[in-house]
């Protein structure tokens, strides 16, 4: 077995952990496994050790990796900021966009997905923290866009994405994702039925799960440590 293999073995014990110490299915939350700054070959080994979803944040690499690894069954997501130049590599090359946080970036990957492919899958990106630095719509104002993006065509709205500031513990983690799920079960006592809540990486994974996520983006802990070329 590779290094990745061993790697996403040990990733794949670490989630089922956290879902049986949460009372949960051990099949309840799905693996991203992100591979920004990691070239095909990487990918492709990843692939022949079972794992099929893959997270990208950078387009442009993305979509040269997704072009050479075409004859994989592979489902790849957008996790990084999509700008309105970008939107159209977006809704032509990927499957599930996590990053949408204003209308107009939504109402072009509607307008630009393909009609021979099916619906682009699409998580609204929350604020959830306050965090300055962070994208994504705040907390408040996610329904009003998760209700525009609902009607849009050729998407389908799945559910919400954060990436909060790093928290000092287990418990502070797990406050900030609670609230995360809050939201996320706000918005479907509102009627718009969503099912994805994607939220954890590779440090804080175990109080992402306990806290509810059903969608974990895990790169380092998987690929190892990047390097980030001068042109990213």
């Amino acid at each position: 077995m590779t290094m990745i293999a061993d790697n996403l073995h040990a990733v794949r014990s670490r989630i089922a952990q956290a879902c049986t110490q949460a009372g949960r299915p051990v099949d309840a939350v799905q693996l991203l496994a992100v591979s920004k700054t990691f070239g095909p070959d990487a990918v492709q080994q990843a692939f022949d050790a079972g794992q099929r979803a893959f997270g990208e944040n950078y387009i442009q690499e993305a979509v040269e990796k997704i072009m050479a690894l075409a004859a994989l069954p592979i489902e790849w997501h957008c996790i990084g900021p999509i700008q309105s130049n970008k939107t159209r590599l977006v809704a032509e090359h990927f499957q599930w966009a996590h990053t949408v946080d204003r209308i107009k970036i939504a109402q072009r990957l509607s307008e630009q997905r393909p009609a021979h492919l099916p619906p682009l899958q699409v998580c609204i990106q929350v604020n959830v923290d306050g965090g300055a630095t962070k994208s994504g719509v705040l907390p408040d104002e996610a329904l009003a866009l998760a209700q525009a993006v609902a009607q849009l065509p050729r998407l389908r709205l799945r559910g919400l994405m954060c990436i909060p500031e790093p928290a000092p513990d287990f418990i502070a983690a797990c406050a900030v994702f609670k609230r995360a799920r809050s939201l996320f079960d706000a918005l479907n006592a509102a009627g718009l039925g969503l099912d994805t809540l994607s939220m954890g990486m590779s440090a804080d994974l175990d109080a992402a799960v306990t806290s509810g996520s059903t969608q974990v983006r895990v790169g380092s802990a998987i690929f190892g440590a990047r390097s980030y070329p001068a042109s990213i």
